[in-house]
């Protein structure tokens, strides 16, 4: 078994979505995906990632990287995949502690990694080296065929009781000229008020107008927006799969704090479900930390099923710099 940096070559991109499918057949990646993601990676981003290789053959990826929504010079994310066959023979601990030597001269101060609550090895590898659960995700899934919008109409009826509109992306960016901005300006607002692990740093417009807004699987048609006369005040977006045509991410859904229990996250999901079942699409797939109950009480009512929960994990390694 050898360890190699990758290459950024077109088979190391296909060897990753090769692992990466494997273990994970449930999230299907696009070697496209994966180059955009790498293209629009902000400069000020560290990163690195590795193959490990069997008699030449790519048998498990890794490495380590930075957020954008989290940013702090000493905080990094890291993670190992192995395809299933190799797993139970030390390569996965070979390539953590690969990235991690990789990693040691930016000084790291903690690290992160996540693994899905029914992936007993991959929990018991991050526990058995010191990571700490930090915060657990709800992933639920909605299947179409069987969603009945009326389920909402009453609750979403509120919302325009109170004289709120809904609108697609699409429809707002042919009238509302500083559309990009307004839609940076909610979604940011939004975003901060989602549980999270760490304090949150805000990328930027430029940032989001090139990584959103110019993003392959950006839908305007399934972002929606609610409008208090021409003041927008909550989201709700779905996002397509690459991978998997059929399924729709939810990307963010919420409301400013003042216009809440007024129905209008009700009428974005509405909306923005519905609009996934007339395009004839299979499921939406949705993340919602546990302690969410306003959104989890939401989705359940929708139908949402829920999966085995994600689990964010997190090791100090050192105190900050002073």
């Amino acid at each position: 078994m050898t360890i190699r940096p990758d290459s950024l070559s077109d088979a190391d991109y296909a060897a990753r979505v090769l692992i990466g499918n494997t273990c994970f057949p449930d999230y299907v990646d696009t070697v496209e995906e994966l180059r955009f993601s790498d293209a629009h990676r902000d400069p000020k981003i560290k990163w690195a990632r590795f193959l490990a290789e069997v008699d030449g053959q790519p048998v498990a990826t890794g490495g380590y990287g930075q957020s954008m929504d989290m940013y702090h010079p000493q905080k990094f994310g890291v993670n190992v995949n192995v395809l299933p066959e190799f797993q139970g023979q030390g390569i996965g601990k070979a390539l953590y502690e690969h990235a991690l030597a990789a990693l040691a001269p930016h000084n790291p101060i903690l690290i992160r990694s996540n693994a899905r609550e029914d992936k007993e090895r991959s929990v018991r590898f991050l526990t058995d080296r010191g990571f700490t659960e930090a915060m657990r995700d709800w992933e639920s899934r909605l299947a179409l065929a069987t969603f009945d919008p009326t389920l909402l109409a009453e609750a979403a009826q509120k919302a325009q009781d109170a004289g709120i509109t809904v609108h697609s992306v699409a429809e707002l960016s042919k009238s509302v000229p500083d559309w990009k901005q307004r839609l940076k300006e909610l979604d940011w607002t939004i975003t901060l008020d989602m549980p999270t692990t760490d304090t949150l740093t805000d990328p930027g417009f430029e940032h989001f107008e090139k990584t959103t807004l110019g993003n392959p699987s950006f839908l305007p048609d399934a972002w929606f927006i609610a409008l208090d006369g021409d003041h927008w005040v909550g989201e709700s977006a779905l996002w397509k799969s690459e991978g998997d045509p059929e399924i729709l991410y939810v990307g963010a859904t919420g409301v400013r704090r003042e216009y809440r229990r007024k129905g209008i996250a009700t009428a974005l999901k509405l909306a923005a479900t519905g609009w996934a079942k007339d395009a004839g699409k299979r499921e939406v797939r949705t993340w919602n930390a546990q302690e969410n109950r306003a959104m989890l009480s939401i989705n359940e009512a929708m139908g949402f099923e829920k999966i085995p929960a994600w689990i964010s994990y997190e090791k100090k390694l050192q105190d900050a710099n002073p």
